[in-house]
């Protein structure tokens, strides 16, 4: 890491590189080449520069600047689930950029198949920038990046949703400043991928996270213990409780649908169980703030894990969430790709 000088007013080393307008925590190019597949593998400094980064683009973006940093650059979009903001956002972030996005869904290609998930990914390798997977098992985006020897970018998986906890610290971030010592609490199923990626980049940034599930749907004990660990380094809290009165203080309040993708069957057995754990009105109101901001991945079920009342309402913030899908997608592509095509006009 390069040598380090002034502190940032937000509490973090300035490093020497200037890009723009901003400063970076750390030197970004040393995050070319890596893959992101969970945030566990990411240090806080890391998290913190690409969010950094998420903030200058979307500036950029606000004052139509076109960068074209992308040009000469493709990346695989490998779909095995539907997407909507996914999609849409790495689509777009390479378009603007010059770079360009192959859609791949497996009806297209023999991954997994007539085909071994290594040998599509050596493939894969010699042909584009970096590879987007969006699917079922953490092992076959684990796999694309152990045999592609390029970046992958885990789009969503059962296990996590890195892309989208970022966005989600951004959004909170533009209406609390530094998340450090914040508190945002998630209610609905606990052992979902947004709900495990939101209490791991949580654990790494010093953010109170607390998770409101009933006891049959909290998260995974084992990924929770780690956690907690972490917790301890930034001086973030990790609540498990069923308590809906946790939610007492709360900057955010996230929920998520009641059933993922893959899981439609057992649909009516957790509306069952999460029907106490909607967010409401009342639950809004018992955060006992009236900026307390709420947040949903997307897409929404009115009238299940959450009313119109909130989704359309004052304190909801999803539409700038949605939004910052892409700026945060961009930001990773142009640290792992490679940040050394940045200019500074």
């Amino acid at each position: 890491m390069p040598a380090r000088s002034a502190l940032n007013p937000a509490g973090g080393w300035l490093t020497e590189r200037l890009f723009g307008q901003y400063n970076f925590f750390m030197d970004i190019k040393a995050l070319k080449g890596r893959s992101l597949l969970t945030w566990l593998d990411f240090q806080a400094d890391e998290i913190r520069a690409l969010l950094d980064l998420a903030k200058q683009v979307k500036d950029e973006a606000k004052r139509g600047e076109i960068k074209q940093r992308f040009i000469g650059k493709t990346v695989a979009l490998i779909f095995e689930k539907s997407s909507t903001r996914t999609r849409c956002a790495f689509e777009t972030a390479l378009a603007e950029e010059g770079g360009h996005g192959v859609y791949l869904s497996l009806a297209d290609i023999h991954l997994g198949k007539k085909e071994t998930i290594e040998d599509s990914a050596r493939v894969f390798g010699r042909m584009f920038s970096a590879i987007e997977f969006r699917g079922f098992k953490q092992s076959m985006v684990e796999a694309l990046a152990r045999y592609s020897g390029i970046p992958v970018f885990n789009g969503l998986t059962d296990d996590y949703h890195p892309t989208q906890a970022l966005a989600d610290i951004q959004t909170l971030e533009e209406n609390f400043s530094n998340c450090k010592g914040r508190k945002l609490c998630f209610s609905g199923d606990g052992r979902n991928n947004v709900a495990r990626s939101l209490m791991i980049i949580s654990a790494k940034l010093g953010l109170h996270f607390t998770v409101i599930s009933p006891v049959a749907l909290k998260p995974d004990p084992v990924l929770t213990e780690k956690c907690e660990a972490l917790a301890k380094l930034s001086g973030a809290k990790i609540e498990i409780t069923s308590d809906l009165g946790a939610v007492d203080g709360a900057d955010a309040v996230y929920t998520d649908v009641w059933a993922s993708m893959g899981e439609e069957a057992k649909k009516q057995e957790r509306i069952n169980l999460l029907k106490p754990y909607q967010v409401n009105e009342t639950l809004m109101d018992r955060t006992g703030r009236k900026d307390s901001i709420f947040l949903h991945c997307l897409p929404a079920i009115r009238g299940e894990e959450v009313t119109a009342g909130v989704i359309d309402g004052p304190q909801s913030r999803v539409w700038d969430e949605a939004e910052n899908r892409k700026h945060t997608i961009k930001a990773i592509m142009l640290a792992f790709i490679g940040f050394h095509s940045l200019s500074k006009n």
